[in-house]
């Protein structure tokens, strides 16, 4: 679009000592006319360019104007461009590419091997280590369906491994822990919900189109938070187990014994979530408190006893 490529030209000129027609025409892959176009456009609109022929010449910002509107410092823009191209690595999409090159732009001549090295230095991965390419497909579907307020539908498995069909309006992707998220409002309940990305099967956008309303998913974590069924649950982990219990609930929660064992007091919600939590730390974790989730933890521990007691018995034989 000419208004997209003028923008691009702007961001340019601003940062550029000069730079020439044949240059902008072969960046923007048009004519040389069409940028002089672009160029008086510009000019009209506000924006003081001065032309300088000859071989080295080209169009230019006055100094004045240029130095009044650099608002990005070189911090600023390797900031920024971190943070877009690790979510595009993701999203792939064509705005964020657009927003990305019109970024780079801005960076001087002199400055591009800094930004290639800081580029090197940090990068944002988003996607998770077990993710499927189908995963990718959906955030891209979701992703195009709220911004354009569409209606999606889904099948959804649950915890329990129950399938059912779906039919929101997508409100807000999350990358939460290590999984993504979509909140949406539901329309099969008439209410809001979050819904696990790698649950998600057979993503179709629709059509239809709704108006979003106005709830955010923060207010909905901490209703959800408030009304859902909380117990103070106690752990004991051996001393060796001391960074990965301390990166996982937070040093805050961690109390060290004399013995180097590590208690772990904390409040969530009861539920399967939490049980696979404390079961994923396998014979390094003993839960203490309370009782009925001790007991609940040690009946899952008997079952997957169960599935290798057969090979236990013949292993002993």
């Amino acid at each position: 679009m000419r208004i997209d490529r003028m923008l691009a030209i702007t961001v340019i000129l601003l940062n550029r000592d000069r730079i020439s027609a044949r240059e902008l025409a072969d960046r923007f892959e048009v004519s040389i006319r069409t940028i002089y176009r672009d160029v008086d456009a510009i000019s009209m609109a506000g924006i003081p360019i001065t032309s300088y022929a000859g071989k080295q010449g080209g169009f230019k910002i006055i100094d004045s104007f240029k130095l009044d509107r650099q608002l990005l410092t070189m911090k600023d823009m390797l900031a920024i461009l971190s943070a877009l191209k690790g979510i595009n690595a993701t999203l792939e999409n064509k705005e964020l590419d657009s927003a990305i090159d019109k970024i780079t732009c801005l960076v001087p001549d002199d400055k591009t091997s800094l930004l290639e090295d800081h580029l090197q230095h940090i990068s944002i991965d988003i996607l998770p280590w077990s993710y499927q390419k189908s995963q990718q497909k959906y955030l891209k579907q979701i992703h195009n369906s709220i911004t354009e307020n569409q209606i999606i539908e889904f099948q959804y498995e649950n915890s329990k491994g129950e399938i059912r069909e779906r039919k929101v309006e997508p409100m807000t992707l999350l990358f939460k822990g290590y999984a993504w998220y979509l909140f949406s409002f539901c329309l099969f309940r008439n209410d809001f919900r979050l819904f696990r990305l790698s649950r998600m099967k057979d993503v179709t956008v629709l059509e239809e189109k709704f108006t979003r309303k106005e709830k955010i998913y923060k207010e909905y974590f901490k209703e959800s938070y408030q009304t859902a069924n909380l117990v103070n649950i106690v752990l004991k982990f051996p001393k060796n187990m001391k960074q990965k219990v301390i990166e996982y609930f937070g040093e805050e929660s961690v109390k060290i014994q004399e013995n180097g064992d590590l208690i772990v007091n904390f409040t969530s919600p009861e539920d399967e979530w939490i049980y696979s939590i404390i079961l994923s730390f396998g014979e390094n974790v003993e839960v203490l408190e309370p009782k009925h989730v001790r007991g609940i933890i040690k009946k899952k521990a008997e079952k997957i006893f169960n599935n290798y007691k057969h090979d236990i018995m013949v292993s002993q034989a």
